[in-house]
């Protein structure tokens, strides 16, 4: 069960395990210095959908089908899933999982959504209300400037500011404690701490202070 150490961290006592993860992206990425980290590349951004919003959805459907089978497990022994992305309605994660049948919670958390996903999971796990999670997101630089800026066919003049939203999907599979595997063994939990950061184009200045050190 976990238990709270000071105020923000809570300790996974059972030290619940990545058991299988993956993570595919798009071609940006694939021309990135990570490109080989990624398990799978596509070479259409859009996936040879009509939408890039639909696009995203297949991106992060192979994303998790990937990490289930790298785990060694099916979608029947997925107790939970717990997804999100940066569109309305997480309309991304939603409409790829939706045919796996397995039961869903949805997490909207912008950037620290991969992060607060696998929280959950692993708190399922580590508290015994479920043996096997999923923790997944993903995003899609097309459907993100549309969602939060302007349709890239508008043809807007970008700010240097302006960050880049990676076009990727990323799934993890989260288990009772297996030998030589990653585990999570806490969970912190921040709080919103605005700084007054009043241009929109500059969301990095915005989220600077999650880098500063949180004390217990």
């Amino acid at each position: 069960m976990p238990v709270k150490i000071g105020k923000y961290t809570l300790k996974l006592q059972s030290n619940p395990s990545v058991i299988g993860f993956a993570g595919v992206g798009g071609i940006t990425e694939g021309e990135g210095p990570l490109a080989e980290e990624f398990d799978f590349i596509y070479d259409d951004d859009k996936a040879g959908q009509e939408s890039f919003e639909k696009a995203e959805s297949i991106f992060h459907k192979e994303a998790v089908d990937r990490a289930v089978s790298k785990a060694g497990k099916s979608k029947s022994d997925i107790d939970f899933i717990f997804a999100g992305d940066l569109l309305n309605q997480c309309t991304g994660s939603t409409f790829g999982i939706r045919n796996m049948n397995i039961p869903y919670v949805g997490v909207y958390g912008a950037c620290s959504t991969m992060a607060l996903t696998l929280a959950l999971a692993s708190l399922f796990v580590d508290s015994g209300a479920a043996g096997c999670t999923v923790a997944s997101t993903s995003s899609h630089f097309c459907s993100a400037e549309r969602q939060f800026r302007l349709p890239l066919e508008y043809g807007g003049q970008r700010t240097p500011t302006a960050q880049h939203t990676a076009t990727a999907a990323g799934a993890s599979v989260i288990s009772t404690h297996t030998k030589n595997t990653p585990c999570v063994s806490a969970v912190l939990i921040g709080k919103i701490k605005d700084l007054g950061i009043k241009d929109a184009n500059n969301m990095g200045a915005a989220m600077a202070p999650v880098s500063g050190r949180i004390r217990p």
